[in-house]
């Protein structure tokens, strides 16, 4: 899947949930990758979620629920306010463009139809959203077609995860604040927005098949072809991958870093495409001088 579209996707949990198609009669049985870093007395499992899911998916089992049964906190991304109002409101403070300039204006004529006319066919009124930043738009129109598809948010893999953590009474830490997250998005330069949102639109028709691969190579725990989905616009667009992957990727290492100078068992969850491929959380340990292993099943 395209990085950009990749990343819109990411954000999926900031909205609300699609309506579900009917299961499968039987669960199809995932092994999705996980990795683990260790030293004497802390032990911190690296494990790469999908942020909505079909039903019908059964990947909280064997090694991941074991090694999740088996850790005093677990560390995600984010942590969702409890009230999805809150969510809603901090993305509409800083969705709008505040510079008079109308949306579609922003585009050439030719991509401007594209743009109109996806809006169109996915139920949103292109006009609704003239007032709002590119990043916007874009985010809108990854979520809308994926819901269409049966995907929802409520089965990913970090809303899961934090319900059976709350219920076994763990601590839930995040990586990042909601804001932050947003800003990742909303503080990118217009121009990368407007590519942003440009290339969305254009992947729109191969969206379903492109996810659905993507699903697969996270079901089977095959990093290497995640990577490999994602290499062409990681090196076709290097200043939204800094931002959007690597930058953050060494963050997160930099605090598993930290983290290490602590005792105890962390099962940190974070979107798979972090742990795919060149400038991985992996990479970025290992330039640390901390050494990651796969966990096999």
């Amino acid at each position: 899947m395209k990085m950009l579209r990749l990343c819109a996707a990411a954000l999926l949990m900031m909205s609300g949930v699609a309506q579900a198609r009917p299961a499968p009669t039987s669960p199809a049985v995932a092994t999705p990758a996980m990795w683990r870093v260790r030293d004497a007395d802390t032990t911190i499992y690296l494990f790469g979620t999908v942020h909505v899911m079909k039903p019908g998916i059964d990947w909280f089992r064997g090694g991941v629920k074991a090694a999740f049964d088996g850790a005093d906190e677990l560390v995600l991304e984010i942590v969702e306010p409890d009230d999805p109002n809150v969510m809603g409101a901090v993305m509409m403070s800083k969705a709008l463009a505040g510079d008079g300039v109308a949306l579609s204006a922003r585009l050439d004529d030719p991509a401007r139809d594209k743009y109109r006319a996806a809006m169109e066919a996915n139920a949103m009124p292109w006009q609704a959203f003239e007032g709002f930043a590119p990043w916007m738009a874009g985010m809108a129109l990854s979520v809308a077609p994926l819901q269409k598809l049966g995907y929802r948010a409520d089965l990913g893999a970090e809303k899961v995860l934090r319900a059976a953590a709350v219920k076994a009474g763990k601590r839930v830490e995040a990586l990042e604040t909601v804001e932050q997250q947003i800003d990742f998005f909303a503080t990118l330069p217009m121009a990368q927005q407007v590519e942003f949102l440009n290339a969305t639109v254009d992947g729109l028709p191969e969206m379903e098949g492109e996810f659905a691969g993507l699903l697969r190579y996270w079901q089977a725990g095959d990093p290497k072809k995640l990577a490999k989905s994602m290499n062409e616009s990681l090196e076709a667009t290097p200043q939204l991958a800094q931002i959007l992957l690597i930058r953050r990727n060494a963050n997160w290492a930099q605090w598993i870093k930290t983290r290490m100078d602590r005792s105890g068992t962390v099962f940190v969850a974070v979107g798979a495409g972090h742990l795919a491929g060149k400038g991985s959380v992996q990479d970025q340990l290992k330039a640390l001088g901390i050494a990651t292993r796969r966990v096999k099943e």
